[in-house]
């Protein structure tokens, strides 16, 4: 796409020099993609779910100064279409002017990926780029953020802009990195700001890091390495749901990998505050074990939802559901010396008050409203002057 002459573009190094959240950005034909993990990371682990959702750009934003009144992004995203299920919607940006939203839109076209539930097979058809604009803006010198799509896989083309960019400061605020599972990476979030660590961020004051994964926070050993080497002010982990609904471990082994995840992230974070988050309220599977399964009747009446499928006599033999989950931090935790570390029952985000008011749509993951819910819970208990992540 060629720029009107009276438009500034950035591509390439100076693009990336812009980007914020990304823990990676890999060169390709058509311009950058953002990765929430680092190279060596994903060459650790060849899941699937895991290449698709870590690529899925929740958190990351094109920050910069400038007096523009109008702001261009050309970027190619991959649309995601699920085989039986209701079309999804086009991923959105938001547009953020001095911390307060100024706008939000989608991007047209793009590569489509088709994906079978049912089986997890997923094919590709290219598409080409497109833009979202924004115009009218103060021309005041003013920051400027540009948030992606929490959940849609985002190439960056180039940035057009009709007056020059240049990068917010380093360090201005304090970082603050959390890791959990696909609510964390905000599934069910109307907008990439809107996700409950987005909320929680803005209400904070923060730079948030979000390596919020989709279906893979599993206590994976290259995660506490990513955790550890990526500089933080604050740290918190959200963890237990993905164990369960993926049946991935058993109780002997749950224990012993979150005190090997915590000792990890403690190598290059030993006093940093640690807020480790237990599940939030999820009523398939607070006392039935996984996997989780798309429901078929839901299938074939339109919509998606999910369903338990493990055995509740099965907790005896040491299968994991979310009760047993937060028991079992609770007692890591106690056995840990660390008095930076601090334990927060889900529960108190999201718990069966809420359920009963704000029920999960497809019984997993909770909807726009309830993202913000326990963002805004989150926020007033961290943040708090005697919270875990006090100022000062």
């Amino acid at each position: 796409m060629n720029a009107p002459a009276d438009l500034t573009t950035t591509t390439g190094d100076a693009l990336a020099a812009l980007v914020r959240g990304a823990g990676d950005l890999e060169p390709t034909a058509r311009g950058l993609l953002p990765h929430r993990l680092p190279a060596w990371a994903r060459a650790q682990c060849p899941d699937g779910q895991l290449a698709l959702v870590e690529a899925q750009p929740s958190g990351v934003r094109v920050a910069f100064a400038t007096t523009a009144t109008r702001v261009e992004l050309e970027a190619v995203p991959t649309k995601r279409v699920y085989a039986g299920a209701p079309p999804r919607p086009d991923g959105v940006y938001d547009l953020v002017v001095d911390g307060v939203p100024a706008g939000r839109g989608s991007v047209p076209g793009g590569d489509v990926m088709t994906v079978d539930l049912m089986t997890g097979a997923a094919a590709v058809e290219p598409g080409p780029s497109g833009t979202v604009c924004w115009s009218d803006l103060p021309g005041a010198t003013k920051h400027v953020e540009v948030w992606l799509p929490h959940d849609e896989r985002t190439e960056l083309v180039a940035l057009r802009t009709d007056a020059p960019v240049v990068p917010l400061p380093d360090h201005a605020r304090r970082t603050w990195v959390h890791h959990g599972s696909s609510i964390s990476q905000g599934s069910g979030a109307a907008t990439p700001t809107g996700t409950w660590p987005a909320v929680a961020a803005a209400l904070g004051g923060v730079d948030l890091v979000n390596v919020g994964l989709g279906g893979s926070a599993l206590l994976d050993p290259f995660v506490g390495r990513v955790l550890r080497d990526t500089p933080a002010d604050l740290l918190s982990l959200k963890l237990g749901i993905n164990v369960v609904n993926t049946d991935l471990m058993r109780r002997r082994a749950f224990g012993p990998a979150v005190h090997g995840l915590l000792d990890t992230i403690r190598e290059g974070h030993p006093d940093t505050p640690l807020l480790l988050v237990s599940p939030v309220l999820c009523p398939i599977h607070e006392t039935t074990p996984g996997p989780s399964v798309p429901d078929p009747e839901a299938l074939a009446a339109g919509s998606l939802a999910f369903s338990a499928a493990g055995d509740p006599a099965e907790v005896a033999a040491g299968k994991l559901t979310l009760a047993v989950v937060r028991d079992e931090l609770a007692t890591v935790v106690a056995q840990r010396a660390d008095d930076h570390l601090v334990l927060l029952d889900g529960r108190d985000l999201y718990g069966e008050a809420d359920h009963e008011r704000l029920p999960l749509p497809d019984r997993l993951h909770p909807d726009a409203a309830t993202h913000r819910l326990i963002g805004e819970r989150f926020a007033a208990y961290a943040f708090a002057d005697a919270g875990p992540f006090a100022a000062g």
